[in-house]
């Protein structure tokens, strides 16, 4: 299998790293220290599975992953996180994620978790409630409506390098975007939380798990 892994933190990649390539069956071809690098490493290289942090900088793991779901013919998607939050673990879900390993027991449970992405199955982490779990996958199979964010997913991507302190030049050269355009969903964000700066912003981007406090 062959694995991207990103994360924005050396030494827990080295460490993730030593984990998989213990494993006969397991290799890591590729890795990134951002989310935005992550989704340009799967488009430039030949990937079976791809590790993402929750939270990273310019693109969080869960916007990363939504990008690379998106494509025709995705890897498989395993988020790893610090946090053992429901919410965050619902997200991955939807972003397109076959699990969610907690970073404290990644020793334990990283390489069970890749090979049952391997053969489709959702890996869920000790602790999570199956019953929600199983219900929440049930509703996205039936095609029914979960609950969503106010912001649009464009709109998540430029409150976070907006709460990160990129200038709007900068964002529109991550986003690949106008620099019209991200005034506009500038405006349009401030409207819609009913804020009116860049320390509102940030305190919302905190909260929502876009960055970390």
């Amino acid at each position: 299998m062959r694995i991207l892994l990103a994360d924005d933190h050396n030494l827990v990649r080295r460490g993730v790293r030593l984990i998989l390539e213990q494993e006969p069956d397991l290799t890591v071809v590729a890795e990134a220290g951002d989310g935005l690098e992550a989704v340009e490493r799967v488009r430039d290289t030949e990937i079976d599975l791809v590790v993402l942090d929750i939270a990273m900088p310019r693109m969080t793991g869960l916007q990363a992953a939504a990008e690379i779901a998106r494509r025709r013919t995705p890897p498989k998607i395993l988020m790893l996180s610090m946090h053992d939050n429901e919410q965050y673990f619902f997200g991955a879900l939807k972003a397109g994620a076959s699990g969610y390993v907690l970073k404290s027991v990644a020793d334990e449970d990283l390489v069970g978790a890749c090979r049952a992405a391997l053969r489709g199955e959702t890996f869920l982490y000790p602790g999570a409630e199956s019953t929600l779990v199983r219900d929440y996958l049930d509703r996205l199979r039936r095609g029914e409506r979960v609950p969503a964010s106010v912001l649009t997913e464009r709109e998540d991507q430029v409150i976070k390098l907006i709460a990160e302190g990129r200038s709007s030049r900068e964002i529109a050269k991550d986003l690949h975007i106008a620099l019209k355009t991200v005034e506009g969903h500038r405006g349009n964000i401030l409207g819609k939380l009913g804020m009116r700066d860049r320390v509102e912003l940030t305190r919302y981007a905190i909260r929502a798990g876009l960055i970390e406090p």
